[in-house]
């Protein structure tokens, strides 16, 4: 079994794995105490592969929870699934990161990082064999962010072999905290080193979600309408990892179609339905529509400006293979002209059985685009406007940083968007000299 390790880092990240542990525990008929209720069937198939079942038949989630102050664990453990998971796994400073990336990496951090680790170490030898790890985090605080990275690093130290996949919260456009742009940009240089895709999220468009959504009521969503939002979103693009099948069964099948260069693993995604009408059962058709739709994408961008480089859907729910195909290949022909050409087979789709909660179908569309580089551009010229100045450098330099680490992440995050240049993407010349060492190399090899 290919287990997968969740680690929910800072307030944001706690809360996103509260809501997402509540939502697949109730998808896999798991009680609050950990017990299976109701007969073996496919939801018992492959749950080792986020649950560990201990002696007494509990099943405990693969979970750690990590925060430098106590009172986003205690909200934890007080919550109605607070007891399925296991108490050493919740790991809390004292003193918080104060909003500054430099405390959560280099100060505060540091002084927690060897007990993390030490939970991770252990949930790792419960596992036969760990394909990944999976991080919640928001990338505007100290600790989300900051301790964020460290982590990671330590993760890529000790396990080079495995997959690091985060679901970022991104900062929105109206910064809560003015210094969240000093603490976003140095997690795209540091997830240089071993993460394997980043899923970006953002409050602003989610917000508007909830918005549209006939399941949130309201004219002011809350954070936890906005985390049930994501939760559902998460639960379908692990839902191939969850239940049995042969497409994307694994993390590793999962990005490599995703992920066509190093630098480019940065991905949005989109869920369905939204606007729905309730009590009744969405059409393939409308889901399709649905997951297209700019509107419908948790990044506050809009699609229809770039390109898709690739992407995947995964629909859940009882429904004809063939319609799934069919309507995918309208809605690729529809939008011809937003996908590269170079990438010919770059839109996948795969189909789960077993239906999510709440709903009779549903579908999560993957997204590599172009189009996030509109929201790189935005946090790149606020981090400008204020580095220029050198405007509250003291606050990190105080912890030990240096400003030339602030120039390196600078760089690397320009770097990083040069990536998703659409100009490059559109045309990109043949190298001579490559085709003349492939020539050489394999040109005169004999099929076989």
């Amino acid at each position: 079994m290919r287990e997968i390790i969740t680690i929910h880092v800072g307030q944001c990240g706690n809360r996103i794995g509260q809501n997402f542990w509540e939502h697949i525990s109730q998808e896999h008929n798991i009680s609050p105490d950990g017990t299976h209720q109701g007969e073996y069937n496919l939801k018992l198939e492959k749950i080792d592969v986020y649950f560990d079942e201990s002696f007494k038949s509990r099943h405990i989630p693969r979970a750690v929870f990590v925060d430098l102050e106590p009172i986003p664990i205690e909200a934890v453990q007080a919550s109605k699934l607070g007891r399925i998971f296991r108490p050493e796994n919740f790991i809390s400073g004292k003193n918080g990161a104060s909003n500054l990336w430099a405390k959560g990496y280099y100060t505060e951090g540091a002084g927690v990082i060897d007990t993390i680790m030490d939970s991770v170490r252990q949930e790792v030898e419960r596992a036969d064999n760990v394909q990944g790890f999976q991080i919640s985090h928001g990338l505007a605080g100290g600790t989300g962010c900051g301790l964020g990275c460290l982590i990671m690093d330590k993760l890529v130290d000790e396990y080079p072999a495995t997959i690091q996949q985060t679901f970022s919260v991104f900062p929105s456009s109206v910064c809560a905290n003015v210094i969240e742009p000093y603490n976003a940009i140095p997690f795209f240089s540091k997830s240089q080193n071993g993460t394997a895709s980043i899923q970006i999220l953002d409050n602003e468009s989610l917000e508007k979600l909830c918005l549209r959504s006939s399941k949130f009521m309201t004219s002011r969503p809350t954070y936890q309408d906005m985390n049930q939002l994501i939760a559902s979103a998460m639960s379908g693009m692990t839902c191939s990892f969850r239940y049995p099948g042969q497409l994307n069964s694994n993390m590793l099948k999962y990005l490599t179609h995703l992920i066509p260069f190093p630098r480019m693993r940065f991905l949005m995604c989109s869920y369905a339905p939204i606007s729905g009408v309730e009590n009744r059962v969405p059409t393939v058709e409308n889901l399709v529509k649905e997951v297209f739709d700019p509107r419908n994408v948790t990044c506050n961008v809009d699609t229809r400006q770039g390109h898709f480089i690739t992407g995947a859907v995964s629909f859940r729910g009882i429904m004809s293979s063939s319609e799934v195909e069919e309507e995918m290949h309208a809605a690729r022909n529809v939008q011809s002209r937003n996908f590269l050409e170079w990438i010919p087979d770059s839109l996948k789709s795969s189909i789960c059985n077993v239906p999510p909660k709440g709903v009779e179908r549903d579908a999560t569309f993957m997204i590599n685009s172009t189009a996030i580089n509109e929201l790189f551009k935005k946090l790149a010229t606020q981090f400008a406007l204020m580095f220029k100045r050198k405007a509250f450098l003291h606050w990190f330099t105080s912890e030990g940083m240096d400003e030339m680490e602030f120039t390196e992440f600078e760089s690397n995050f320009n770097d990083g968007m040069c990536e998703y240049d659409t100009s490059w993407l559109l045309n990109t010349p043949i190298d001579e000299e490559v085709w003349e060492e492939y020539d050489e190399n394999f040109g005169n090899v004999e099929p076989v």
